[in-house]
């Protein structure tokens, strides 16, 4: 599984002009899932997410977590994070046929809602514009096979 993650003071999907999820303060969570990926990567993933420390405490450190700050994640399945890109066109054989990535992309999805965290999703597989207000920009990326 690899995820973009992106700290955010606002974040939205919509899906033909309609608002389908929004956040605030939060997470912008990209999603990608490979053949190879477990109900385990989801939930060690979802772990290691909610307890990243990239919010700043009252000395201006990067020191708090997503629930010390009442933050919400934005999640968006994201099949292209495990493009081809040797040639000019992307090929995308390395991600997750949708009966393998669906169950995963829920698995995760209620990890972090396991963490009480405030959840709202695109639609897997739907066309969708995402927008949101970067901020710091922090922006990191998780793979399970190196996490």
């Amino acid at each position: 599984m690899r995820a973009v993650v992106t700290r955010v003071n606002a974040a939205a999907v919509r899906i033909d002009g309609e608002v389908r999820g929004q956040i605030d303060r939060g997470y912008l969570i990209l999603l990608g899932i490979a053949p190879q990926d477990t109900e385990a990567d989801a939930t060690r993933l979802a772990e290691k997410i909610v307890h990243l420390r990239v919010f700043s405490d009252a000395a201006g450190k990067m020191n708090l977590a997503l629930a010390d700050v009442g933050g919400s994640a934005l999640i968006v399945s994201q099949f292209t994070l495990y493009a081809d890109l040797k040639k000019r066109r992307p090929g995308f054989s390395h991600a997750a046929k949708p009966e393998t990535a669906i169950p995963l992309y829920e698995k995760f999805i209620a990890c972090m809602r396991a963490h009480d965290v405030p959840v709202a999703c695109g639609v897997f597989g739907a066309d969708m514009q995402v927008s949101s207000v970067n901020d710091g920009p922090v922006t990191l990326l998780f793979d399970t096979d190196e996490v």
